[in-house]
């Protein structure tokens, strides 16, 4: 049997982990291409080089090249579709990954065929502190381009939404810049072309449930696989955990599905897995889309494992070679719920001791069905790590699977009364 080369943009090793164990594994061959450190550079992002880069690797490479694919955000997310077309693999269109990428392009888009979106309106950076006609406070405001929350502020008042805006224009062109690079490559509707990619989205703040929609397009039809829960910390917007599978009526269910499918389809994505972040107000039965994005989601991977006995992997790796993805049988896994919990601190502070690798793997033993991997390790300055939300500082995170979700909740803190972290203020 020959084996397929697949290009991983920016693999690590938890991730490998996770594509080995994929039942078909045997028959691929997993490449690294560009590492993470580039890739999730947390001063400048130089995508013409990275770009370079990664076609001299393929160039140079003696075997076939089967697919070429990622997890991560921006710019792997944009290089992806580039690459493939470069080298003439399947994949998603450019211009329909940028057009989900870019906020503003994609609210768009998306009011076209829907009505469940908030309230909004472009912020220019170069103008006044004031948000949009038809956006009101509390509002959030956030650049067109940013990932993992970065530079998103929610602002009550003029006083708190300068202050936003003073951060944003500080930081904007880590992702402004290159991403205004992206954007040269395809037509750009006017409206869009006028705004750029370095202003800033203000929206309406909608409240409810926080669920993230998976699926995947192929071949023109629009398919979902799972619903996960995305549940933060107590009076707070970052993220506690993920958990599967999230606990919703079946007619919020499909409600949130049709929408997938009318915008998935609007935009014109096709070829690729893609996440929708979605607010729930079970409540007043509404539901509001919060962002689309157009990449495969790593961090819910461990969790379709868990339950359902196959990661989402199975789903990016098969679309990146063209081929059907499979089926998902629900609840084949050895756990009924799973999470990706997020251990986080909120104050700045140097990492003094972190676990060692030798306490880590104990701790897995210990604790069944975990997997622990540490984000901020000895001797890093928490503000220094890269793609960390406005409002706190990710230390570890933690998979596991579980009987139940209080089964999960007891495990989740045996693991942090375990993880000794101390902190040079």
């Amino acid at each position: 049997m020959v084996r397929k080369n697949i290009f991983v943009l920016g693999l690590d090793a938890p991730n490998l982990d996770v594509l080995h164990a994929l039942p078909d594994a045997h028959r691929y061959r997993f490449h690294g291409l560009s590492n993470t450190e580039q890739l999730l550079a947390s001063e400048k992002i130089d995508l013409p080089r990275l770009l370079e880069e990664c076609e001299s690797t393929l160039e140079n490479f003696n075997g076939s090249i089967d697919a070429i694919v990622g997890y991560w955000d921006f710019p792997v997310s944009t290089m992806v579709p580039i690459l493939c077309q470069r080298f003439g693999l399947p994949g998603a269109p450019l211009r329909a990954v940028l057009t989900c990428e870019h906020k503003y392009w994609s609210r768009l888009e998306q009011q076209r065929v829907i009505e469940e979106y908030p309230h909004f309106g472009v912020i220019e950076l170069d103008g006044p502190d004031r948000l949009p006609p038809g956006v009101s406070f509390p509002a959030w405001v956030k650049p067109i381009k940013s990932a993992a929350s970065v530079l998103a502020f929610y602002v009550e008042d003029d006083a708190q939404l300068a202050r936003a805006l003073r951060e944003i224009r500080g930081g904007i062109a880590l992702m402004g810049d290159p991403f205004e690079l992206a954007l040269t490559r395809v037509d750009l509707p006017p409206e869009v072309a006028q705004v750029g990619a370095k202003a800033c989205l203000a929206e309406d703040a909608v409240g409810g449930r926080q669920v993230t929609l998976e699926g995947f397009s192929f071949a023109g039809r629009v398919h979902v696989y799972g619903i996960i829960d995305s549940i933060t910390y107590p009076n707070s917007s970052s993220f506690l955990r993920y958990q599967h599978p999230a606990d919703l009526p079946e007619d919020t269910s499909r409600q949130l599905a049709r929408c997938a499918e009318r915008v998935i389809g609007q935009i014109g994505l096709d070829n690729s897995t893609f996440n929708i972040e979605f607010f729930c107000d079970l409540e007043r039965d509404s539901i509001n889309l919060l962002e689309v994005n157009p990449r495969h989601s790593q961090s819910h991977a461990r969790l379709f494992e868990y339950v359902d006995g196959m990661a989402n992997h199975a789903f990016m790796v098969r679309l990146g070679l063209g081929q059907p993805p499979p089926r998902l049988t629900g609840g084949a896994g050895k756990y009924r719920v799973a999470a990706r919990w997020f251990l986080r601190r909120f104050t700045d502070g140097k990492v003094c001791r972190g676990p060692t690798p030798k306490e880590i793997q104990a701790l897995e033993r210990k604790v069944g069905g975990t997997t622990v991997h540490v984000v901020a390790h000895t001797g890093r300055r928490l503000s220094d790590l890269p793609q960390q939300d406005s409002y706190s500082y990710e230390l570890a995170r933690i998979d596991m699977g579980g009987r139940s979700e209080a089964d999960l909740i007891e495990k989740y803190e045996r693991c942090v009364e375990s993880l000794p972290f101390e902190f040079d203020e």
